[in-house]
């Protein structure tokens, strides 16, 4: 699924909601997820996940197409883990 396609969802399941309010509703919230991790803080909606910000140190690496050594800066990346219950309802089928 894609952000459009999220939109278009959520308008025909909210028929009293315009489709422009919720693309500004999900934008907003997308933003606001985006702009936390910037600050570095977590964002955790529960039973959903928490999503959070980890570094990762300078490192040396290696070109792979020219086995080149390179010099990898460090940098922040996006980390999401699943809630309880999001991971619970992934696995409702499987009884392993």
């Amino acid at each position: 699924m894609i952000k459009s396609e999220l939109i278009q969802r959520i308008a025909r399941r909210n028929s009293h909601l315009y489709q422009r309010d919720v693309e500004t509703i999900v934008s907003t919230i997308l933003d606001e997820i985006t702009a936390a991790l910037a600050r570095g803080d977590r964002v955790e909606l529960r039973g959903f996940g928490a999503f959070s910000v980890k570094k990762r140190d300078a490192r040396t690496g290696r070109n792979p197409r020219t086995g080149a050594q390179v010099s990898v800066q460090e940098k922040s990346v996006p980390f999401f883990k699943t809630g309880k219950e999001m991971r619970e309802r992934l696995n409702e089928n499987y009884q392993g």
